[in-house]
């Protein structure tokens, strides 16, 4: 209800009435007056959506001078022919400049991570740290729901840093960025895995269109389909000590439950069994084809409890033993 209320705030600074706003979100001004109130998606969508029309400012207020609607479409647009989204991201950024100088968006990548950083440049904590907050959380939630549409994929976060304390409503933040969330940090920005600038763009002008007509649940609402979870879990599980553990420790670790783990595997025509299959059977391979490891330790390292239970899903892969298996490849 917090960013309800900041928007409430910049009805009042330009003079105009959040009233019917408010009304079509279905929330109450007593509602609105409640510090620990939630509202849902959909009344977010639907508060946000009102208020960019009504005020003719996509920024609400956070900038110096206002984004008129359809300021964001344009830029959608001016990405839409990229070949990946490293390019569109790059593209977007670099457009976003000519909307406003007040903040500056950067694409920075290091190695097997990269990170979009917003640099503030203007004050945007001049109707108070409130305004700084949501003009913060706004632009990298917009950012983040395009890159996932334009390649129609999830985009999982390793992180989101922000420059303030931690808010009262601290708590919504694990919904709106699953992944570590940092905040007193040095500056504003979303870190995820480098490999999903190289996804190609799965979107066209007919498809821009639709979306447009309904942009908001992209910042509003996470994308469900991710489609670099399976090289992801296929990461994950080659640490031994993850490969021998549940779903539970793995979802865990790529930050999403284990329900949508199983989910959205099987979206992408894969499963946990089958995944974890593939890579302990390779890792034992390749140890017993480049190591004198005693199959006891074969074992272990390819994620089993016992040599027993190893031994039979050894066979089931390959039709025969370890000791079979080490015997036909040195000979």
């Amino acid at each position: 209800m917090a960013y309800a209320r900041e928007i409430e705030a910049v009805y009042q600074r330009t003079g105009l009435s959040p009233l019917q706003a408010l009304r079509l979100a279905q929330i109450t001004p007593t509602q609105l007056k409640k510090p620990d109130a939630k509202i849902t998606a959909r009344q977010m969508e639907v508060l946000s959506g009102t208020a960019m029309q009504e005020l003719d400012d996509e920024a609400l207020g956070a900038f110096s001078r206002r984004l008129p609607w359809g300021s964001y479409g344009m830029l959608a647009r001016a990405s839409l022919g990229a070949p990946d989204l490293g390019m569109a991201l790059k593209r977007w950024c670099r457009h976003h400049a000519l909307l406003t100088d007040d903040i500056q968006l950067k694409l920075v990548t290091s190695g097997d991570s990269t990170a979009i950083v917003l640099e503030e440049r203007g004050d945007l904590a001049r109707h108070g740290q409130g305004a700084r907050e949501f003009c913060l959380v706004h632009v990298l939630r917009n950012i983040h729901g395009l890159a996932c549409w334009y390649i129609d994929s999830r985009i999982a976060l390793q992180g989101a840093h922000f420059p303030f304390a931690q808010p009262p409503h601290g708590d919504a933040y694990a919904l709106m960025f699953p992944g570590t969330i940092r905040f007193d940090a040095a500056q504003a920005e979303l870190r995820f895995d480098s490999r999903y600038l190289a996804l190609p763009m799965r979107r066209d002008e007919k498809a821009l269109q639709q979306m447009l007509q309904r942009a908001l649940p992209l910042t509003v609402r996470p994308y469900r389909r991710d489609r670099l979870l399976v090289q992801q879990v296929r990461q994950a599980l080659s640490n031994s000590e993850v490969l021998s553990h549940n779903a539970d420790t793995l979802a865990a670790a790529l930050n999403m439950s284990p329900r949508s783990l199983h989910r959205q595997l099987q979206e992408e025509g894969a499963s946990l069994q089958q995944l974890k299959d593939e890579v302990r059977s390779q890792k034992a391979k390749d140890l017993l084809l480049r190591t004198t490891q005693p199959i006891k330790q074969v074992a272990a390292a390819s994620g089993f409890r016992n040599e027993k239970s190893f031994i039979r899903a050894f066979r089931s892969w390959t039709g025969g033993t370890p000791t079979d298996f080490r015997r036909g490849v040195t000979d």
